[in-house]
């Protein structure tokens, strides 16, 4: 699979230090965005293969931003966040999103670990 990644994140200095990081690993960073609706209009615009969208996208909910995309787009959608997966555990397995993934753990090897799991043991 491709990985061409959208970057969903309210935070510029994340969108930077993240952007530098998944293309230092071999990610292409197609674009980013800081708003759903900007989110909804790159992804719609630029065909990711991937979409990170961050859980709290400054007054917006990330889980409303990744059930728009995925009924928009293609794409992959993985979840993003500082906040630990067990404060989210089961929005996120219902959601609409392949999975998630904690903001310190974000890597290339990470991503392709979440695309990877089968769905059996729930969100990575």
């Amino acid at each position: 699979m491709s990985m061409r990644c959208l970057l969903v994140d309210d935070s510029i200095r994340f969108l930077e230090a993240a952007r530098t990081l998944l293309e230092r690993d071999g990610i292409p960073v197609v674009g980013m965005a800081s708003t759903g609706a900007e989110a909804l209009a790159r992804a719609a615009e630029l065909a990711p293969d991937i979409v990170l969208v961050d859980l709290d996208l400054d007054g917006e909910n990330g889980l409303d931003v990744a059930a728009a995309l995925s009924r928009s787009v293609s794409s992959v959608i993985i979840l993003i966040s500082t906040h630990a997966l067990e404060d989210f555990q089961e929005l996120v397995a219902a959601s609409s999103a392949r999975g998630f993934l904690h903001k310190s753990r974000l890597s290339a090897q990470a991503i392709r670990e979440v695309l990877d799991d089968d769905g059996a043991d729930g969100p990575t």
